[in-house]
């Protein structure tokens, strides 16, 4: 995950008297952000939240980069060993919920599926299919049952020493709500924080209007909406998009995303194009929206019921995208 934090662009709109809007923007994360502020007399003044915004990142990239040799989560996939380590409170609070995540979806949301990712030549952008082969021999030290978990004694153990580990389908997601709650602490009530469309949205807009957000069609090149939500809910709302249409590879004719199946070491090839998942916690519904866009539509339905999430569903059908909302969803609405 790259956390390359570029110069910021800040823009003000409206009078100094009365609550106006603000935004601030940048490169993160191998992406971008887009920071909406609603502000007001006695807000933190734009310079502050723009270097508060920027040292949150700046602490998650040290923590969670698989750029960075230097990053916490590399130093851990360097160590070979299957001792007890000490990771950061972070981490570990990202592992124990992703091991929720695990178990709840079928063993299809996993984290060490890195090797895999990296087979595929997904973490560097240089993309290939690799042999059945190669596959087989990374399949072994793929599983979340190869990773103890002390969240609150804040240690991990490989119980296969070859085991790595990614973050990088539930990192934005905590980033976002890290920002989130940094502007709480400045006094700021009402924003939109974006990252690399992962999003979490709290009050208003600045004209006393609902935050409105659009979900993509998912279909490649156009970026067409599919659906707008308006959020009515004031107290913050994490709105999550995961898609196989986001990042893929195209050989002979064949297109293979980049959401990875650890029980087969290749990509998904069902019909479900997006996730979005709607939670009141930013870092539950980015591991959501992977785990959901894994296991495909007919499972995705089953287990968004069972589990009471509020899940919007983009599948293909006689090659026409059809969408599912889950009852949770509809009662939101």
């Amino acid at each position: 995950m790259l956390f390359s934090l570029l110069l910021l662009s800040l823009i003000l709109l409206g009078c100094r008297d009365t609550p106006r809007e603000a935004e601030v923007s940048g490169d993160a994360q191998g992406t971008t952000y887009h920071i909406k502020l609603v502000l007001n007399e006695g807000s933190a003044s734009l310079e502050e939240v723009s270097h508060q915004i920027t040292a949150v990142l700046a602490e998650i990239d040290a923590q969670m980069s698989n750029y960075r040799e230097d990053s916490e989560i590399s130093r851990l996939n360097g160590q070979e060993s299957s001792d007890w380590l000490s990771v950061s409170p972070e981490i570990a609070g990202l592992l124990a919920i992703a091991d929720q995540v695990y178990r709840r979806s079928e063993g299809c949301y996993d984290l060490t599926v890195k090797p895999l990712f990296d087979l595929w030549g997904f973490s560097k952008h240089e993309n290939r299919v690799p042999t059945d082969q190669e596959i087989a021999e990374l399949i072994p030290h793929i599983g979340m049952p190869l990773l103890e978990i002390d969240a609150a004694g804040h240690r991990i153990r490989k119980i296969d020493p070859k085991l790595k580990i990614d973050l990088s389908s539930i990192a934005q997601g905590y980033s976002v709500g890290m920002i989130a709650q940094r502007l709480d602490a400045l006094g700021i009530e009402h924003y939109l924080v974006e990252i690399g469309g992962e999003m979490l949205v709290k009050g208003r807009k600045a004209n006393g209007d609902d935050w409105r957000i659009g979900v993509e069609m998912p279909t490649s090149p156009t970026r067409d909406l599919q659906k707008i939500i308006d959020i009515k809910e004031t107290k913050g709302t994490a709105i999550m998009t995961a898609g196989t249409y986001r990042n893929f590879f195209e050989d002979q004719g064949q297109n293979y995303s980049h959401i990875l199946n650890p029980k087969t070491g290749k990509p998904v090839d069902h019909h479900l194009r997006s996730v979005t998942v709607i939670h009141d916690n930013p870092t539950w519904a980015d591991a959501w929206d992977t785990a959901l866009l894994c296991v495909g539509e007919s499972k995705a339905m089953q287990i968004a019921e069972a589990e009471n999430l509020r899940v919007l569903l983009v599948y293909k059908n006689d090659n026409k995208l059809k969408e599912y909302t889950s009852k949770a969803f509809d009662a939101a609405q």
